[in-house]
């Protein structure tokens, strides 16, 4: 396939330089189904993005479709605020009993805006109201959201320069295996906790994703996450786990704690919870952190009911038994195999990963960029991901069958071996 960038005129005239993604996908896209896009042109594209993991079920899912549309159809609320609506109290019940009782989980629901970012300030503003302190402690390559208090617990030197003002009241520590195992697991961060001299104030909580997405699918063991909890606790830090990205089964589970074995005091989900990639997030938190007064934190677009009504579907259509979540783990076999063989093949590059999200890092950070470049002109749409962008980020719907998974991988070898030096 064969494929001509579009005239993007009025993009390029009216559109800010700020829009990213559409640069290294020249196409103006027009439709969608499954792991499919489809431009105006006709041109087809299997999706290993999923709109950055906010389409974990596919583009227009034909079960959360049909439940929409017979919402829109019977003229349901479609911006409510936080007042009290059926589509509201559909999806609460069924998050209650399809997820939280299932796991033992005792959170409290709450609706804090329509983005990830929503969720993390909603978080770190309770941590520090429960707490009293304001210091929260990140990790190396750490992203967390574009607004000002997520950028203060993100490590993207870039993303981090766009704030234009000191982010403060954030401390980065290393993550898991940053120092290639060299170092015991936290020894710097509890030094400086227990020493008076450190300079470091004690912080309300810290923050952490079990898989960094945009730091470089950069994968925290389930021990290291177990004693992750085990400092929190003995040094009176809340754990907050910001499982954006990787919650709603990316990594097979729903949440992607599970796999440890942990409960965290708070925990934020957006992306792939409406299902349908409408906006919605939540921040969910232990009964005892609900100090909340009411209108204490709110937002006009926290009631998104159209959001709510393709959440519960999913919910019940995928997360009632066990099938994706099995489903999920088979398929990122498949995913595991196909990059030891890539990698097999190609010395400078190494893998990683949990379920259906997995990056192929390369030792020069331009070639990543040059396999994402050659699959969008084979037809596969791949992103980049780590401080350098050197990794290739690997984030197929959760629903894609093993041939597109396949298909893709193929490709994807293709590209590797296309790029070679």
């Amino acid at each position: 396939m064969t494929i001509t960038p579009p005239a993007l005129s009025v993009f390029e005239t009216l559109e800010s330089e700020v829009r990213s993604y559409c640069r290294g996908w020249p196409a103006v896209f027009d439709r969608a189904q499954g792991a499919r896009l489809t431009d105006e042109d006709g041109h087809s594209y299997l999706d290993f993005f999923a709109g950055a993991g906010s389409l974990n079920y596919g583009h227009n899912n034909p079960v959360l479709k049909r439940a929409l549309i017979d919402y829109i159809e019977r003229d349901g609320i479609t911006h409510g605020l936080d007042m009290a609506t059926t589509a509201k109290r559909a999806f609460l019940e069924t998050f209650q009993n399809v997820i939280l009782r299932p796991r033992d989980l005792p959170y409290k629901v709450m609706f804090p805006g329509p983005t990830g970012t929503n969720a993390v300030e909603s978080a770190l503003k309770l941590a520090r109201k429960v707490k009293g302190r304001e210091s929260v402690v990140s990790f190396t390559n750490a992203f967390h959201g574009m607004s000002l208090g997520s950028l203060a617990v993100t490590g993207n030197a870039f993303k981090r320069a766009g704030a234009g003002i000191p982010l403060v009241h954030g401390t980065p520590m290393p993550f898991d295996n940053y120092f290639d195992g060299t170092v015991p697991d936290f020894l710097w961060f509890e030094r400086l906790l227990e020493d008076q001299g450190s300079g470091l104030n004690k912080p309300a909580a810290v923050i952490v994703e079990t898989v960094q997405g945009e730091g470089g699918i950069n994968v925290a063991r389930a021990e290291w996450l177990r004693a992750l909890q085990g400092l929190c606790e003995r040094q009176d830090m809340l754990l907050i786990v910001d499982d954006i990205q990787m919650g709603c089964g990316r990594t097979g589970g729903f949440f992607s704690f599970e796999e440890a074995g942990i409960v965290p005091d708070i925990v934020t989900l957006s992306k792939s919870i409406s299902g349908y990639g409408l906006p919605m997030s939540l921040c969910l938190f232990k009964p005892e952190l609900d100090i909340w007064e009411p209108g204490e934190h709110n937002g006009t677009f926290r009631g998104n009911n159209p959001a709510f009504v393709t959440a519960a579907a999913a919910l019940d259509a995928y997360w009632a038994d066990g099938r994706v979540e099995q489903q999920t783990k088979e398929r990122g076999l498949q995913v595991e195999q196909a990059l030891l063989a890539i990698c097999a093949e190609e010395p400078t590059a190494q893998f990683r990963g949990r379920g259906l999200v997995w990056g192929m890092e390369f030792e020069d950070p331009a070639r990543a960029s040059a396999v994402c470049a050659r699959a969008f002109e084979l037809g596969l749409l791949l992103e980049t991901s780590g401080p350098q962008s050197e990794v290739v980020k690997l984030l197929p719907p959760l629903t894609i069958t093993t041939e597109e998974l396949d298909e893709g991988l193929r490709t994807l070898a293709r590209c590797v071996r296309e790029t070679a030096a």
